[in-house]
């Protein structure tokens, strides 16, 4: 098993719902397991300060300060953070050695996670990196970040995007790479601490851009969970059924078990009860 592997049961970046009770997610679908990569950033703990301390700056300070002062943070937080210092030290021997620091021009990050990793890489890289933020405007720093401005064009130059975590890339398709054609260039890679495999590679990958990850939420990230007794043969079960088929798994899951939907619409929690509410409003599986 690779220490990082190890990482994401350490941090608690990797969790299995009980058997029986899968969580709730945002859509209002449910489905057995959270990934949170921004833990590998050292602890759940410190992925909360550091997001508070990010809505912070986009609250009160202006958009060519944030990226010097995260950049202060992170780097302070990878000299002294053991867990953190090892995933980025993994993510930078990945870069050299699968996609080659000479063919990459710029890093960019997007608002707001990916910046837990963009940012100290572009220092790391020795190249100037690209901040984008939700509304697509851009500014651009050199690799130390003591010198950031806003950017409208970068013309024909190799753009390497750092990201936590890959769903859907709804964010990239959304943002980040309309944001980077503005300027003149465009993404040609990706990393990404993790890939949940739900086809957010296959998007990018259409849209012109090399999607590299350092972990998958695969068949063998579940054997590993089980042999190390955090997850029980029941959750291994319903793991790999929801990885062949989430749908279809959870649509079976909700006909088995009629009570989850009506104890969620008792359960105190207002999200709770608003993700029930969306799954039966938009009849998300399709149950009668």
């Amino acid at each position: 098993m690779s220490k990082l592997m190890s990482l994401l049961f350490e941090t608690n970046a990797f969790k299995v719902a009980e058997e029986n009770n899968p969580f709730w997610y945002t859509s209002g679908k449910i489905g057995p397991y959270f990934i949170n990569a921004d833990y590998l950033y050292g602890s759940e703990q410190d992925s909360k300060d550091l997001l508070a301390f990010i809505d912070q700056e986009l609250e009160n300070e202006s958009k060519t300060d944030i990226p010097e002062h995260i950049f202060k943070k992170v780097l302070d937080h990878y000299n002294t953070n053991e867990i953190y210092k090892y995933v980025i030290d993994q993510m930078k021997e990945y870069i050299e050695t699968n996609i080659g620091v000479e063919n990459v021009d710029y890093i960019s990050g997007g608002e707001r996670r990916d910046w837990y990793f963009s940012n100290i890489m572009a220092y790391l890289l020795n190249k100037p990196h690209v901040t984008i933020y939700k509304d697509l405007t851009t500014v651009v720093s050199n690799s130390d970040f003591t010198s950031s401005e806003p950017v409208s064009s970068i013309e024909g130059k190799n753009f390497l995007h750092l990201a936590d975590l890959l769903n859907q890339s709804a964010s990239f398709t959304r943002a980040w790479i309309p944001a980077i054609k503005n300027l003149g260039s465009s993404i040609v890679w990706s990393i990404f601490a993790v890939d949940r495999m739900q086809g957010g590679t296959e998007t990018l990958t259409n849209d012109g851009v090399k999607v590299h990850s350092l972990l998958q939420i695969d068949d063998s990230l579940f054997t590993t969970a089980k042999e190390l007794g955090v997850i029980n043969d029941e959750q291994l079960t319903m793991l790999r059924e929801f990885k062949k088929d989430p749908d279809g798994s959870m649509k079976q899951f909700l006909i088995d078990h009629p009570e989850f939907i009506e104890n969620a619409k008792k359960s105190d929690n207002p999200k709770t009860v608003k993700r029930v509410n969306t799954l039966i409003e938009q009849n998300i599986y399709g149950i009668n």
